[in-house]
């Protein structure tokens, strides 16, 4: 049955993508462009990217305006019906895609991400939990065409990991992951556990934007508390054996973000600044938008122990996400990095 959500409407004007090519053309024709080749290619991919989807949005206004007195012959009885109703799904389906992007539009929304796993509640299980959520985001990340590099992993003391940071580099990384940040809740019988009882786990997810140069907040180095030990490994060759590892505390925060991935003590301590950078930025984000939630007379939620969305293991099968009530029984698909409907329905009610 046809839903009648293909539509024209003010979504692309709502959403300033005229203004976006704009800025980012006048930007492509700045003097000395190339000086600096790494920001030249970044302005150039975002001109594309935004006049990609500026004509993806015209072609597909177009024929869903064609399509409108088409459906009027599909409700009456068309003999046409069944040709037009999958091609009218397939519009549906490149129309939401579009749509997707099109809220893409927030400060940082085009900027490469952070993310931060951390541990929960749950013990041994938890931290196999996490290890599984960073598995599932790195195969989210491969899909989407994303590069990925993981910055710190602190290993579990039986299995799992208790901690892991991951770089991801890609166009709009930031936009659609931060549908991910909060808590995930899992739900299976335990492999942990000499009963095989059913286990309740949890695991935080936090999604940062890569800040670069003056943007976001300003850090003064004299309110960090920087510490340096020697980085853990596997052994063999790998072995550390300086102090390279790098803790920072940003006291007034009392925010603590480590990294020990590289090898010297200075490309830990830049990608260490990177996380804190964005730990600090998101941090003001939250607080405009409790801000606001407050002046409206909304519910401010507890930043832990309130899951964002359960994986249901057993005894069935199910992710459903609490926040739009998107769910599917296909959890291996899931676990296998397929988020996108779950990213795509959050970004479109928020």
């Amino acid at each position: 049955m046809l839903k009648k959500s293909v539509r024209t409407s003010n979504i692309f004007e709502a959403a300033g993508i005229k203004e976006k090519i704009a800025e980012a053309g006048d930007k492509s024709k700045q003097e000395g462009l190339w000086d600096a080749p790494k920001k030249a290619e970044k302005i150039l991919k975002e001109l594309k990217y935004w006049t990609d989807l500026e004509e993806t949005w015209n072609g597909l206004s177009s024929k869903a305006n064609d399509l409108q007195e088409l459906i009027q012959m599909v409700e009456e009885g068309s003999p046409e019906g069944a040709e037009l109703e999958a091609d009218y799904e397939k519009l549906e389906k490149a129309y939401q895609k579009a749509h997707v992007e099109l809220v893409l539009s927030g400060p940082y929304d085009q900027h490469d991400a952070i993310l931060v796993l951390s541990t929960g509640t749950g013990g041994v299980d938890a931290q196999d939990w996490t290890e599984m959520l960073l598995r599932m985001y790195l195969r989210y990340a491969e899909k989407k065409g994303w590069k990925t590099t993981v910055t710190e992993k602190t290993m579990g003391s039986e299995a799992g990991i208790k901690s892991a940071t991951i770089e991801v580099k890609g166009m709009m990384a930031y936009g659609f992951l931060k549908a991910e940040h909060g808590v995930h809740r899992l739900v299976r019988l335990s492999p942990f556990n000499s009963k095989n009882l059913r286990q309740t786990s949890f695991a935080l997810i936090e999604v940062l934007p890569v800040i670069e140069g003056s943007d976001g907040v300003t850090i003064d180095e004299k309110d960090l508390r920087i510490d340096t030990y020697r980085a853990s490994g596997a052994g063999g060759q790998h072995v550390n054996t300086t102090d390279s590892a790098v803790r920072i505390t940003h006291v007034p925060t009392n925010l603590v973000v480590t990294c020990q991935s590289e090898r010297s003590q200075q490309q830990n301590k830049a990608q260490a600044m990177n996380v804190l950078k964005g730990r600090l930025t998101q941090k003001l984000l939250e607080e405009k938008k409790d801000k606001i939630d407050e002046l409206k007379g909304g519910y401010k939620e507890a930043a832990w122990g309130n899951q964002i969305r359960s994986y249901v293991f057993q005894p069935y099968t199910m992710v459903k996400d609490h926040r739009t009530n998107e769910e599917t029984s296909q959890v291996d698909a899931v676990m296998d990095g397929e988020l996108d409907a779950f990213v795509e329905a959050y970004l479109l009610k928020n």
